[in-house]
């Protein structure tokens, strides 16, 4: 059944089943990774920032940091530059980290800000390398311009969030030397959520989350400590590209954020349903 088909006091019913999960989040930080399929698909876009534009009306500080990797890929190759990978990780050379410049801090964060802003939320669009927000270092010279964190400037991302905006932050990062350096997102979300103490860092993907059996969707974990995640890591449980999710969420509980969760991001309105329902959605790791 559709909401427009609900009568009033069903309606109304709906709105104060909620209320303890915003009398809980109020006036606290949530920090989105935005990426994967739900990039892809416009409907869903629009879903996800209805869904922060919400969070925010009601009194809950959200921040966005987005990915774009499949956007940078089909650039590369609409260029004749065949996109390269060395352990996952992007090789970026110069000609490359012009691309995602031009991709991440551009066209896809101010498309992104623009959305929010047509669904009624006051957006702004930076990189990591706005106000030193994100410092680095290079990660291996066989990557080019790939980089590890060293620093997060919080202060930018606090102001924000004090004067009711939603930043929306595309993970680059630059150092002393003026060099700018392509960053993993979902690194740059965890470091990030760690230096504003965030109440919750979510981790949208496009699977449901963390599985027993990657081949059953039954199979789903709703609820992990970060011990039992380090476990399931050693038993190959979580394996391939779960595993660097996995980690950033560990590091980003040991480093101060509350609770981590890995949601599927192909779901409409997934946001809404983690943070304003008993069931959740996807994986939710705790420290303890």
């Amino acid at each position: 059944m559709k909401y427009d088909e609900l009568t009033n006091q069903t309606r109304a019913h709906v709105l104060v089943q909620a209320l303890p999960y915003l009398q809980k989040y109020y006036g606290k930080t949530i920090v989105v990774k935005y990426g994967g399929n739900a990039m892809t698909s416009e409907t869903l876009k629009e879903q996800v920032m209805e869904d922060i534009v919400l969070l925010t009306m009601v009194g809950i500080r959200v921040f966005l940091v987005h990915g774009g990797g499949p956007e940078l890929s089909a650039l590369m190759q609409r260029l004749g530059k065949k996109p390269e990978f060395i352990d996952g990780l992007r090789v970026t050379d110069k000609e490359t980290i012009d691309m995602a410049q031009m991709v991440l801090a551009g066209k896809i964060n101010k498309s992104l800000v623009n959305l929010l802003q047509m669904k009624g939320g006051q957006a702004i669009g930076l990189s990591g390398m706005d106000g030193r927000l994100i410092q680095a270092k290079i990660r291996d010279p066989r990557y080019g311009y790939v980089g590890d964190i060293t620093k997060i400037n919080p202060d930018v991302i606090t102001t924000l969030l004090n004067s009711g905006y939603i930043p929306v932050i595309s993970t680059l990062g630059c150092d002393a030397d003026g060099n700018t350096y392509n960053i993993n997102g979902d690194t740059g979300a965890g470091k990030i959520a760690s230096a504003i103490n965030a109440e919750r860092l979510i981790m949208m993907t496009d699977i449901e989350g963390i599985m027993r059996d990657r081949d059953n969707p039954d199979s789903l974990i709703s609820n992990l400590t970060v011990k039992q995640a380090e476990e399931l890591m050693e038993e190959r449980i979580i394996s391939g590209g779960m595993i660097p999710k996995v980690t950033c969420c560990i590091d980003a509980l040991n480093e101060g954020v509350k609770a981590a969760v890995i949601i599927d991001g192909r779901v409409p309105h997934a946001t809404l349903m983690e943070i304003l329902t008993d069931e959740g959605a996807g994986t939710l790791i705790t420290k303890e």
